[in-house]
């Protein structure tokens, strides 16, 4: 668009420098007068044409600077909302790491307890089984020495019988 408004402006002043030129040719002194107006006015129109070119392109500079410092101040602020959205995110993470390596070390000291466990309940049911056999023999031995005692007793008291039954015949 620019491009096209210096066009049109040069094409004018060469019209302009054209009709001043074949002016001066015929050779009239009121023709150079109104050449030079012409040439006056081309100037002017042609200076007044930069002029606004020149002020068009200072307001597209205005207006694209005014764009960048919105972009600028808008990537800013899209910057403090990142950093405060990871702000948020952050301790969450790392309670939740720390928490998952408490557990881990937790499920670490698990693991050889709960060998021991097992081997203790192990240990644990055989001593109960050695212990209820033992037991078991035990009430056997006291049945049979609950036996032999009445046995001896009954025999004891026989042969008391018997020696007193012998005494008694004695007499």
């Amino acid at each position: 668009m620019l491009g096209q408004k210096l066009q049109a402006a040069d094409q004018q002043h060469a019209v302009a420098a054209q009709n001043s030129g074949a002016l001066s040719f015929n050779g009239n002194s009121t023709a150079s007068s109104g050449d030079e107006e012409i040439s006056k006015s081309a100037l002017s129109t042609f200076r007044a044409k930069e002029e606004e070119i020149e002020r068009k392109k200072m307001e597209v500079r205005e207006k694209v600077q005014l764009q960048l410092g919105r972009v600028e101040e808008e990537s800013k602020r899209l910057a403090v909302i990142r950093e405060e959205l990871e702000a948020l995110a952050d301790p969450m993470r790392k309670e939740v790491a720390q928490v998952r390596k408490k557990i881990d070390a937790v499920n670490k000291d698990l693991k050889p307890l709960g060998h021991t466990v097992q081997k203790k309940e192990k240990e644990y049911k055989e001593a109960l089984d050695a212990f209820n056999d033992k037991n078991k023999e035990k009430v056997q031995l006291i049945n049979k020495l609950v036996e032999l005692v009445s046995e001896s007793e009954r025999l004891r008291m026989k042969k008391l019988e018997e020696l007193s039954k012998s005494v008694d015949s004695m007499h």
